[in-house]
Parts: C-alpha cells; structure tokens; sequence
C-alpha cells in the first residue's frame, strides 16, 4: 500500500475509533482490495467486520439482497446496484457503515454503454449513502487500484459528515 493509502486508511480508522461505529464491505471487481486497505491498520478488528466478495449476481442477491429485476434491468454496474450492496452488506454483517464497489475493471466485461473502466463506488448506512462513479480505463491494475483509493476517500469524506465533531476537537486539540 502507498504512503496516500496508509495516511486515508490511519485517519478512517480514528474516525471509527473514535465515534465507535463499525464498518464493513460489498465487493465485486476490487475482490477484497477495500476490506484489505481497511485492516491495514493495527486495531482494525474494533471497527471491521469483514467484507462479501460478491464477484457474481447470484452472491448479490443471495447474500446481499440486491434486486434480481434491478440486476437484469440495469446490469451489475450501476449506482442503484452499488447502493443496494451497501444496505445489503449493513444487515448481512451488522455494521454501522459499507463501503461498496461494483465494475468493470477489464480487460474484458464491458459493453458500449457500460465501457471497461466504468466502476461505482457506494458508502454509507442503511439510510444514507453516497456515490461516485469512475469512467476512466487506465488497465485493469490502474482500474483496481483507483477505484480502491477512491472508495476509501469516499468514505473518509462520508465519515466526516456524518460526524463533524471529530474535525472541531481534532482542530482544538491540534
């Protein structure tokens, strides 16, 4: 992991130290890569629950609940399914918070109107999640590694919304 992924993974989990909220994951194209920059950090087992690798639809909806009409109407890659699969992975794992991703990383899978590269990334609560989507095919390494980085800021920036407290003490004390 790069010096920006232990510095983004070291301040998620003084957010969730602090605010003593757990977290877990609902993978399909980064196959754990998120789960594994969240545990990168000694202590993580306070806060990280574990993750789902649902590499196929059949795991999104047996394990994760995402709507099999939603999958055949809007395919795997879209934002509805990447906000489906953060609820999901809330109930499945018992946690505070998920973090999501759903793609193509390439080099194959994608279509005209999904292209390789196209992933959406989804954070949040049972309530309230938000999204982002990559639509740039960098090769399958770059596509992994962007959309793992991207998912952590996300949800970084989430966790400071969420509790804003934690920013004032951390500037007081500071």
């Amino acid at each position: 992991m790069d010096l920006e992924g232990k510095i983004i993974s070291r301040e998620i989990s003084q957010l969730l130290w602090e605010s003593e909220k757990t977290v877990g994951t609902a993978e399909s194209c980064t196959g754990g890569r998120i789960a594994e920059a969240l545990i990168a950090v000694p202590g993580a087992s306070k806060y990280f629950k574990g993750g789902i690798i649902s590499y196929v639809n059949e795991v999104k909806e047996n394990l994760l609940g995402v709507s099999h009409e939603l999958l055949e109407e809007k395919t795997a890659v879209c934002e509805e399914v990447a906000i489906e699969m953060v609820k999901g992975a809330c109930k499945a794992l018992n946690t505070d918070y998920a973090i999501a991703a759903t793609g193509f990383a390439g080099p194959g899978g994608g279509t005209k109107e999904i292209p390789v590269g196209t992933i959406w990334l989804a954070c949040g609560t049972p309530e309230k999640q938000i999204t982002f989507k990559i639509s740039e095919d960098e090769g399958r390494d770059v596509n992994l590694m962007n959309a793992t980085n991207r998912a952590m800021h996300l949800f970084c920036e989430f966790l400071k919304t969420e509790n804003p407290k934690n920013d004032e003490e951390n500037s007081v004390e500071s």
